[in-house]
């Protein structure tokens, strides 16, 4: 199995000459760029990442030129080390009969693997034997300058291979990014437009990030379907689990005068034996979670939302033993939910949320219940019930509650939150819940959670509905008026070691109503760095 820098070391030649690719000519970096691009697949040939689509649909509006009229999701760790396979996290739907039959045939159908794809330049003939290339310009993404070059397969290449731009990074002559679609598209066979990123992820090595999708005239054989859509394609967890346990292997184990007992020398007290088995099942599920690619590591946004947590909990004097935390589930469809005393949000949430008055509204649901008492099954706290395949932890962790409870909780929050510091603001909160309600029946892929409760069903909202009498009249037209963000406004991640960061957003003043994008998926232009010497000692 490859370590993070195997393609330094497999490179290292190379990549000393392209340290000085400023005196390179055009050629020269295109040449060391092929050839790093063979070594990163074999190096991807070696991982299974998680990889994630949403897909919208879209129709014309008058006032906002286009909006989102249906959704799609796929969630699944590929394969490439014999091709692309993927394998889905999601069960799937039943068929359904004559009329569904009839439907999927006369309709456009969507494959996780054909975005998969799009993180893949070529699937092994990227040479001069098989394109042409023409230099075009330099210019700076973000803080890496890059060279620009066409790329157009030969005539005798035959179909499926790229054509449009790549950019090549001019210290280590990586491509970086790439821009355009696939050769040879049929009515049986049909490739999109694609605008596909990477970011250094350690020396040398310049990972898969995110991919931007986007057709306006798309048919299907018979033209009877029209599709107009955009997608985001993430990936992340490139990092095996047995890679993250030989973490463990680099423990030193202290001998000679250490103390030999822990700080407690009594046995615990029957309370005291319940509430570390509860806490043993907690975090198995956490763990088995973390492993599969779907929780993020403990890191700095957790810390965010903990302060928030104890703001509510010092202004309620709630003692809560073990004590309440927070972690953050790294896909898009918009929950939250507990797993014992962890509060679990998702990253299309977090990203959604408007203020942190919206965020204290979501987590004091989730601490009510909590200070309630509700618990979780006890089950997970026998490790062999953590032992199944990854493609079955949405179908093993059923976490939302009893409509009880639900109810409990929505009641018990209020007053959380109107003896909080967030209690003049809860207006925003209520304004997010109610363009969550406006957009359900649109966008059910979003508002279907994987693991926990749904906040909206219909257009009625569940989830502490009693924040949205007091919210002010949702008025999308109004530039102003700033309900809910589009999907990934506040965090960044590390596809490597799947830790999360909270991005320090720009302030942009609108022109239209249309730049609004409540819940929509958005383009892809990143800030591209390089990983600092820091961070590269820092990750080994």
């Amino acid at each position: 199995m490859m370590n993070r820098f195997a393609p330094a070391l497999a490179l290292g030649v190379c990549f000393a000459f392209c340290a000085s690719a400023q005196s390179m000519t055009p050629d020269q970096v295109l040449d060391e760029a092929i050839a790093h691009e063979s070594t990163l697949l074999s190096v991807l040939e070696a991982r299974t990442p998680v990889a994630e689509t949403y897909i919208q649909e879209l129709a014309p509006d008058a006032d906002f030129g286009t909006v989102p009229v249906t959704d799609h999701y796929f969630l699944g760790k590929i394969d490439l080390s014999h091709g692309l396979d993927e394998t889905s996290y999601l069960s799937k739907t039943s068929s359904g009969g004559r009329f569904d039959l009839f439907a999927r045939f006369f309709t456009l159908r969507y494959l996780p693997q054909g975005f998969a794809q799009m993180m893949l330049l070529d699937g092994g003939t990227f040479d001069r034997d098989h394109y042409e290339f023409k230099f075009l310009r330099r210019e700076f993404l973000g803080d890496v300058r890059t060279l620009v070059f066409a790329v157009n397969p030969l005539k005798s290449a035959g179909h499926g291979h790229f054509i449009g731009n790549i950019w090549i990074e001019d210290r280590g002559c990586n491509i970086v990014r790439f821009n355009g679609t696939y050769s040879g598209s049929s009515a049986s066979n049909m490739y999109m437009h694609f605008d596909s990123w990477r970011i250094n992820a350690g020396p040398d090595l310049w990972l898969p990030y995110e991919v931007y999708s986007e057709e306006s005239h798309m048919g299907d054989f018979m033209k009877i379907h029209k599709a107009h859509f955009k997608a985001l394609t993430r990936f992340w967890g490139y990092t095996a689990p047995e890679e993250r346990a030989q973490e463990l292997t680099n423990l030193t184990v202290q001998t000679g005068d250490v103390e030999d007992k822990s700080p407690q020398a009594a046995d615990p007290s029957p309370v005291e034996s319940l509430r570390a088995w509860q806490r043993q099942a907690e975090d198995n599920i956490l763990d088995r979670l973390e492993r599969a690619g779907l929780i993020a590591r403990a890191g700095g946004v957790d810390k965010v939302l903990d302060t928030v947590i104890n703001n509510l909990e010092v202004t309620n004097n709630l003692n809560i033993v073990p004590e309440a935390r927070a972690r953050v589930l790294l896909t898009t469809p918009i929950e939250s939910f507990t797993i014992g005393h962890t509060i679990v949000i998702s990253r299309g949430m977090l990203d959604t949320l408007p203020d942190e008055a919206s965020l204290a509204a979501i987590l004091a649901h989730e601490l009510a219940h909590i200070a309630l008492g509700h618990t979780t099954s006890t089950d997970y706290a026998f490790a062999d019930r953590l032992r199944f395949d990854d493609e079955k932890i949405v179908e093993h962790f059923k976490l939302a509650r009893s409509p009880k409870e639900e109810e409990e909780a929505n009641a018990r929050a209020v007053e959380i939150l109107q003896k909080s510091p967030y209690k003049d603001k809860l207006a925003e909160a209520g304004l997010y819940l109610k363009a969550l309600g406006s957009e359900a029946n649109r966008l059910p892929s979003l508002t279907h959670p994987l693991f926990g409760d749904k906040l909206v069903a219909g257009h009625d909202v569940t989830r502490m509905a009693a924040l949205m009498e007091t919210a002010p009249q949702l008025q999308t037209t109004r530039v102003d008026q700033i309900a809910a963000l589009p999907l990934g406004s506040r965090t960044k991640l590390d596809p490597w070691t799947d830790e999360l960061q909270m991005v320090a957003m720009h302030t942009v003043p609108l022109v239209s109503a249309k730049e609004k994008l409540p819940f929509e998926i958005t383009p892809v232009f990143l800030h591209l760095t390089y990983m600092s010497a820091q961070d590269q000692v820092a990750s080994k």
